[in-house]
């Protein structure tokens, strides 16, 4: 990686070194501009938070969720009938503090409003960095920017759409003999966050795995050499994010494992690309 910084926003014209206070400058923009996509996203959302919240955030509390909807449909489709079909249980979220509902929606708006920002706020990210990579280091990480948000969203979808709905189903339907279960607002919010934001970063494995592939701390026989350890950290990690429900962790921990398995191939094909280059460069090329 090149030590020198240019301004990206002069591409094109005569560039000069940046000093550190000229760093700092740049960065600040960039996470200004990252914070203002954020929060007009977060503005939208709060004027239509009724959708936002009975559409979206409560959504798989909902019999009619698309989750339900298609196990139920794939349970008739493979002739088990309904004997996959479920759905949750009904129960009322209570807001016990003064102005909970407001705070909870502005927590809810402004975590909305990062996840469908992210492409751009990785994008800020990525034009900070860039200037500072060389221009084959460039070519290589042509698409990052499309392949980290594709990632993150996938892991977020997964997260609403699989681990949320199991995950709620076995909390609300998990009872102590004389305790009535009324879980609060905020408590749902929290658990609804971490159904969905660990996942969009666990499916980032593929990536964190090139770039430490690329500096040579990862190494295909390495990770093949750690894959039995590999299997206790996902089952650990798949229940620490989700709750102590057996379907729910296996649900995660199967993603995780695919993960895993992908970055293996990804480091081999790093492993490849840095020995063809090093045996060009043995050749004088």
């Amino acid at each position: 990686m090149a030590l020198d910084q240019i301004d990206v926003d002069r591409i094109g014209e005569p560039q000069k070194e940046m000093t550190f206070l000229e760093h700092l400058e740049e960065l600040r923009w960039h996470i200004i501009r990252s914070l203002l996509a954020i929060v007009v996203i977060a503005i939208v959302l709060f004027l239509v938070q009724g959708w936002l919240f009975d559409v979206v955030v409560f959504g798989p509390t909902h019999p009619e969720f698309f989750s339900y909807v298609a196990i139920c449909d794939l349970s008739n489709a493979v002739g088990l009938g309904d004997r996959m079909c479920f759905t949750p249980p009904e129960f009322r979220k209570l807001a016990v503090g003064f102005g909970e509902p407001f705070i909870i929606s502005i927590k809810v708006c402004f975590i909305s409003g990062f996840i469908a920002a992210f492409p751009y706020v990785f994008w800020e990210f990525w034009r900070f960095i860039s200037p500072g990579l060389y221009d084959k280091e460039r070519k290589v990480t042509r698409g990052v920017v499309f392949i980290c948000s594709f990632l993150f969203l996938t892991g977020v979808l997964f997260g609403y759409y699989v681990i949320a709905p199991f995950a709620i189903n076995f909390l609300a339907g998990y009872n102590i003999p004389g305790v009535e279960n009324t879980p609060t607002l905020s408590s749902f919010i929290n658990y609804m966050v971490m159904f969905t934001a660990p996942a969009g970063l666990i499916f980032e494995l593929p990536i964190v795995v090139y770039f430490l592939s690329k500096i040579g701390l990862v190494t295909p026989p390495l990770m093949k050499q750690y894959r039995r350890h590999s299997i206790i950290i996902i089952l650990v990690l798949s229940a620490l994010i989700t709750p102590p429900d057996v379907v729910t962790q296996f649900l995660i921990g199967v993603p995780l494992f695919f993960l895993y398995e992908v970055s293996i191939l990804v480091s081999r094909r790093v492993e490849r690309q840095e020995k063809k280059k090093w045996e060009a460069f043995d050749r004088g090329e």
